[in-house]
């Protein structure tokens, strides 16, 4: 295993509790990014009136009939989850939580951690459960959201029912495909598609209301109390079920470094919101005068010739949410590998003008496995919606912990005021997280198990690596002892400047080592270069490199990464150059130890995990690839650790 980059905290500073918006937000209007939020941000909770309504009354009814308080209750409890989980938990109080206009799971783990002090322990294992089932809800978003919009054919064309399920892997086999091309094309596209999308779920809603005009009292949260006093046996599983309209929502944190938060919550309030309300209003007066049309709700809103284009434009839009979730799962990894969670992946940028849009081979691969499986095995949306909803309100559960933290530590609340503010939304969280449990043995189990791979995944990596650094320490030569050594007794010197990677710059590098032992040759520059990541999503130039001159001809290099920057050595050195340090990457040479791990009795691990540590290391990216070195300035150097 090629040197490992450090992982360590940085010092950025987080007083205000909303920083100001990336440089990139400023070049682009307001409405060019509140119409790209509607294309990205919304596409998961878009699409849930496809199913959220329809399955929310299945539980409720229980294989009854769907009477009108069991309507009206699903409606007011549907209304009232959006309103406080989306609109006042994310959009209001989360999306104010950001790392230099960064969100997401693992940047309240950065704000949590800075504030604290601390880099391990209870916060980065709450970072690790939270992306681990990020994952989950990334294999099970595209499945359900593809293959509820596709079932709308069976009532528009009965005669391809048996061919929904080859017509939804199709789809989503194309849609991971092109995923190599980048988006970028595609995306332009996605506002203008969800903009459609929403206008007509408003307009078909807002008709139908007209069915039952009382319908609209829903909004009364009495209501939904008194739907659980009334059906106290089905009270969680309708829970289960109607968490299924929110799902989607930490995209909306997620995705705030890419649209600002102002953009979002302006898309939110004014139309994604109002269409949502609106049209499972109007599914709801639908079925209140038809009953009939409990079945399939959402398609049934609109007259017999304009079914087809329905389910088309439901299949776009479907086909959009699960792109937006496949993009957060690439951003995800690329932070999980920078703050050293993960080993290291190939990462492809497929646009030059946005560094944001990457490409991860090998998690595109897997998530296309893990969708085609699920779909094979649950065969309908109904199936699959007992297989959603554990991951996402786990998540949501991790999110709401983790920001206690940062709203007491970081912003510096009381943390009487802290508990006042957040508890309630913790406890709504947990109630939906406990409810999907109920469909633990129906299909729940799916993102359990996913997420317990990653997470396990992810702690052993962590943990080896930890135990690694320690073992090698030891038995390592101090790296000024060293310079101090070769001042007295210098070797030969030939010509250029030799680059040594290393996870420790207080140690000598053992290609620096093995050179001296085997060559008995020093250059005549001998950099020993360090490569950490920082706690913040980018750094900024003039704080990218450091230098320190530590001898004659030996300087201590120290260059920082964001965690939602890539490195690239070449590049970051060639910034030495206003520091008065000559660089040319021709007559450099990159001097990197190829680890070979062997699993040891005594390691602090099982002997399993060893093995798996091993396995993860040994699938790691080359490191030339992915500090993007070039390959013909690189030499490798030979040692073997046991762990």
């Amino acid at each position: 295993m090629a040197e490992q980059q450090a992982v360590a905290s940085g010092h950025a500073d987080s007083a205000s509790p909303e920083a100001t918006l990336p440089e990139t937000h400023k070049k682009a209007s307001f409405w060019t990014l509140m119409m790209g939020s509607i294309g990205v941000v919304f596409g998961d909770i878009g699409t849930s009136p496809l199913y959220a309504f329809k399955e929310s009354m299945a539980a409720a009814a229980d294989g009854g009939p769907v009477t009108r308080d069991i309507i009206m209750g699903v409606l007011s409890l549907i209304l009232w989850s959006l309103v406080l989980v989306v609109t006042v938990k994310y959009v209001f109080i989360l999306l104010r939580a950001d790392n230099k206009g960064e969100g997401g799971t693992l940047t309240l783990v950065a704000l949590a951690q800075r504030a604290t002090g601390k880099r391990r322990g209870i916060v980065l294992m709450l970072g690790i459960g939270g992306a681990g089932l990020f994952y989950g809800d990334a294999v099970l978003t595209p499945a359900i959201s593809v293959l509820s919009a596709v079932e709308g054919l069976r009532l528009a064309t009965p005669t391809l029912g048996p061919y929904v399920v080859p017509i939804t892997l199709a789809i989503l086999t194309a849609l991971f495909v092109v995923q190599s091309r980048g988006t970028g094309r595609v995306a332009t596209f996605f506002g203008p598609v969800m903009l459609i999308w929403f206008a007509t779920l408003a307009f078909t809603g807002l008709l139908h209301i007209a069915d039952d005009p009382s319908v609209v009292t829903a909004i009364n949260p009495v209501y939904a109390v008194m739907f659980f006093f009334d059906h106290s046996g089905v009270s969680l599983a309708v829970l289960g079920a109607v968490c299924l309209a929110v799902t989607g929502a930490e995209a909306l944190y997620a995705d705030l470094g890419h649209f600002g938060g102002k953009p979002i919550r302006t898309a939110w309030l004014y139309l994604v919101f109002p269409a949502l309300v609106m049209n499972y209003f109007g599914q709801g007066a639908l079925v209140l005068a038809h009953p009939d049309a409990a079945e399939s709700p959402l398609f049934r809103l609109v007259p017999d010739w304009a079914l087809l284009p329905m389910v088309i434009l439901a299949t776009l839009a479907t086909i959009i949410a699960s792109q937006s979730v496949i993009t957060g799962a690439f951003s995800l990894t690329r932070q999980a590998v920078q703050l050293g969670l993960l080993p290291r992946l190939e990462i492809r940028f497929t646009s030059a003008a946005h560094q944001g849009q990457i490409y991860v081979p090998r998690v595109n691969m897997l998530l296309l496995i893990g969708v085609i499986i699920l779909v094979l095995i649950f065969q309908s949306s109904s199936n699959l919606s007992h297989a959603y909803g554990v991951s996402v309100f786990g998540a949501m559960s991790v999110d709401a912990i983790l920001a206690i933290i940062v709203i007491w530590k970081g912003w510096r609340w009381s943390l009487g005021l802290t508990l006042a503010l957040m508890l309630p939304f913790l406890f709504i969280d947990l109630s939906f997280f406990g409810a999907n449990l109920l469909k633990l043995f129906t299909g729940g189990y799916v993102p359990v198990i996913l997420a317990s791979v990653i997470i396990m995944m992810m702690w052993t990596w962590v943990k080896g690596t930890t135990i690694l650094f320690e073992k090698t320490r030891k038995i390592d030569v101090p790296f000024l002892e060293l310079v101090r050594m070769l001042e007295k007794s210098p070797p030969h010197q030939v010509k250029g400047t030799a680059v040594f990677l290393t996870s420790d710059p207080d140690t000598a590098p053992a290609a620096l080592l093995h050179n001296l032992k085997h060559n008995k040759v020093l250059h005549e520059k001998n950099v020993v270069l360090t490569v950490r990541s920082e706690d913040v999503p980018r750094v900024e130039p003039e704080d990218r490199v450091r230098i320190e001159n530590v001898g004659n001809s030996f300087w201590r290099i120290q260059l920082s990464y964001g965690y939602m920057e890539t490195p690239n050595i070449p590049r970051g050195l060639a910034l030495l150059r206003k520091q008065g340090f000559k660089f040319d990457i021709m007559a450099t040479s990159f001097f990197l130890s190829r680890r070979s791990i062997r699993p040891a009795s005594h390691s602090g691990m099982p002997l399993w995990q060893d093995k798996l540590f091993i396995g993860l290391a040994k699938s790691a990216s080359d490191a030339t690839d992915f500090f993007q070195i070039p390959t013909g300035r690189v030499v490798e150097v030979g040692t073997q650790v046991t762990v």
